[in-house]
């Protein structure tokens, strides 16, 4: 009897370590698994908050700029509020405009809602952002450097009710302008409208860092949308078929002629109507314009007869292709008569291409004017006859592209010899001499920009010569990052 309740005692036992066994393995197993879940769990939500970051909602007690700019990995930071920009004028000064507000931006550690372009200017052109630029490749390629939105939340949205603070910024403004003007506006508001664009950065004595962020902007995130990109590569793979060309920006239009109050070349009722074009339009300050004064100082567009006298004492062959990159010349047709007969091989895109593919470009200036940034962009020689927005950004292009030959008109010395030319005192070996020799160093090479204290308007344009980002490399030798003051 005691053997058998042993037993009893003993299988009772040993049960219960199977049993003991059993749970210590399930926890065992248990264990891991757990710790895998946290830890996924801990990761999720880090992603999250990280996701999130960009985002952050905007605090009206705090208002903070980071010391760091232009850095190699991605920010995190909060966003002081959102930047609307109201881009004004035609398609290269908003290029160069927006560069400058996705610079202000990141400075200031705002969410920059993506730009509007000009509708009511002049050209009157209806296109927006998209399309005329890849918008999506502008947001991306800035992601590291600034958060760009397509629209304002509705929450700060004026359909909403909420009202920005409508304003300009002064023009050619230093960094510490932003941060000691603009940047305390946002601890009351959330949103600042910027209602005018063109130049409203300095050209010079801004941090390196944002200078190269800039050029990051106009070289590399404002990138033309598909259909703009492949029509002005067919024009410039058109062109190349046929032998090396020059771009030519002949820049004689009536609203250059206008506003400028050139009339050198026109009938006095083509002068007339150009006056009258000039006062139809409140927001052009200078009204009476003594054409003959503005010529000698070298601040009128070249007539196509004197650009053709220019281009002939450079000694651009008669049998080179010259491609016009402008709107329609001023007096139509006719007036290009004697540069034709100089150079036959004359072309603009109207030639080109089939009408039906530039039938969707049709009232949309800006869409055109980008076709011809980028056959200019392309050509072997690119000559401005003005040094308007569109040569000053070609410039800068061409260089950042390998200096490639810009031949800049000194057109204060052109008309000069022009004239001399014209009134016989000067042979006409005697004056290609003069034109090529007063040249020889305005053919895009490496070079400090020159700067003018207290003259913005007259120094060197950044973005026709952005050498703090363009003096790495070995065609830069002797060159630093510094400006020739004058």
């Amino acid at each position: 009897m005691e053997s058998m309740v042993e037993v009893r005692s003993e299988r009772v036992q040993q049960s219960i370590q199977r049993v003991v066994i059993q749970r210590t393995r399930l926890k065992l197993l248990f264990i891991p698994v757990f710790t895998s879940i946290l830890v996924w769990a801990c990761l999720v939500q880090l992603w999250h908050m990280r996701l999130l970051s960009g985002f952050t909602r905007v605090t009206k007690a705090s208002v903070r700029v980071d010391e760091t700019v232009h850095s190699t990995t991605p920010r995190n930071y909060t966003s002081n509020g959102f930047l609307q920009v109201s881009c004004n004028g035609g398609l290269n000064q908003m290029r160069a405009a927006i560069c400058d507000m996705v610079t202000v931006a990141r400075l200031l550690n705002l969410t920059l809602v993506v730009p509007e372009l000009d509708k009511s200017s002049f050209w009157a052109d209806p296109s927006n952002f998209e399309d005329i630029f890849d918008v999506r490749h502008f947001i991306d390629s800035l992601r590291d450097e600034v958060n760009i939105i397509k629209r304002l939340p509705k929450k700060v949205a004026r359909s909403y009710g909420y009202h920005p603070v409508v304003m300009p910024p002064v023009s050619w403004s230093s960094e510490k302008y932003y941060l000691q003007q603009i940047l305390p506006l946002f601890s009351k508001h959330q949103v600042v409208n910027f209602n005018r664009t063109d130049t409203r950065l300095a050209n010079n004595g801004i941090p390196l860092e944002l200078q190269r962020l800039r050029c990051q902007v106009n070289f590399h995130a404002l990138k033309f949308t598909q259909k703009i990109e492949a029509l002005g590569q067919k024009l410039v793979h058109m062109l190349q078929q046929r032998g090396p060309f020059v771009a030519l920006h002949l820049r004689y239009e009536m609203d250059m002629l206008a506003f400028s109050g050139c009339t050198e070349g026109c009938t006095e009722e083509e002068a007339e109507e150009l006056k009258q074009l000039r006062y139809a339009f409140p927001w052009w300050k200078e009204k009476e314009i003594v054409s003959d004064e503005k010529r000698s100082q070298g601040l009128c567009p070249l007539t196509p007869e004197e650009t053709t006298l220019i281009l002939q004492a450079l000694g651009i062959e008669k049998n080179m292709q010259i491609y016009i990159a402008s709107g329609d010349i001023y007096g139509s047709e006719q007036r290009l008569a004697t540069l034709r007969t100089a150079f036959p091989k004359i072309v603009k895109k109207e030639m080109l291409l089939d009408p039906e593919e530039l039938q969707q470009f049709q009232n949309h200036s800006s869409q055109m004017a980008a076709l011809d940034f980028i056959v200019s962009t392309a050509s072997n020689i690119f000559i401005p006859t003005y040094d308007g927005n569109m040569a000053k950004l070609i410039e800068g292009h061409r260089r950042y592209h390998g200096y490639k030959k810009t031949i800049l008109l000194d057109r204060k010395t052109l008309v000069g010899l022009l004239d001399l030319h014209h009134n016989r005192t000067l042979s006409w070996a005697e004056f290609s001499a003069a034109v090529r020799q007063s040249h020889e160093g305005r053919i895009g090479q490496p070079a400090h920009r020159r700067v003018i204290e207290d003259k913005p308007k007259e120094e060197d344009y950044f973005y026709a010569n952005p050498h703090e980002c363009l003096c790495e490399s070995a065609r830069c030798e002797g060159l630093d990052n510094s400006t020739e003051v004058r």
